[in-house]
């Protein structure tokens, strides 16, 4: 599986979320942007464009809370963009709403806690097939 990664800074969260795709998917690089530099909505909307076009299959991105990314991101057509905070919300933003974003807090999580959210929300293949009216509702949104 393809996973195209971003973030807005270097940490040791950040470093340890790519090493755990790295280590289990194919990583495809959305560009790191440098502690202080404008860009990173750029960024994010260029992981969006990622995802939407189908040149992989998740993505994940973080930045400092985790919603301005979200926000870039979901500005691209398709990108369902979810941000979360734990293994739940990770694991059910997949099944309820086939979010194919995963947003993190790259100053509020700890490490551990990132991996755990971006193990549930690469792991969780299949959306509820209860839900799918609604993500149907979701993706008519976008026409």
């Amino acid at each position: 599986m393809r996973v195209a990664f971003g973030a807005d800074d270097d940490n040791e969260c950040v470093a340890t979320v790519r090493a755990f795709i790295a280590d289990r998917y194919e990583l495809v690089p959305a560009d790191l942007v440098p502690s202080g530099v404008d860009g990173w909505p750029k960024m994010a909307h260029r992981l969006g464009t990622l995802v939407a076009t189908g040149e992989v299959t998740y993505g994940v991105v973080m930045c400092w809370t985790g919603t301005g990314t979200a926000i870039a991101a979901n500005k691209v057509r398709g990108v369902r963009a979810a941000q979360a905070a734990d293994a739940w919300t990770a694991r059910n933003a997949r099944r309820w709403n086939d979010a194919n974003v995963l947003a993190l807090s790259s100053r509020r999580l700890a490490p551990d806690i990132a991996v755990e959210c971006v193990r549930a929300f690469l792991e969780t293949p299949d959306i509820d097939p209860e839900e799918q009216m609604r993500i149907d509702e979701l993706a008519a949104l976008d026409e």
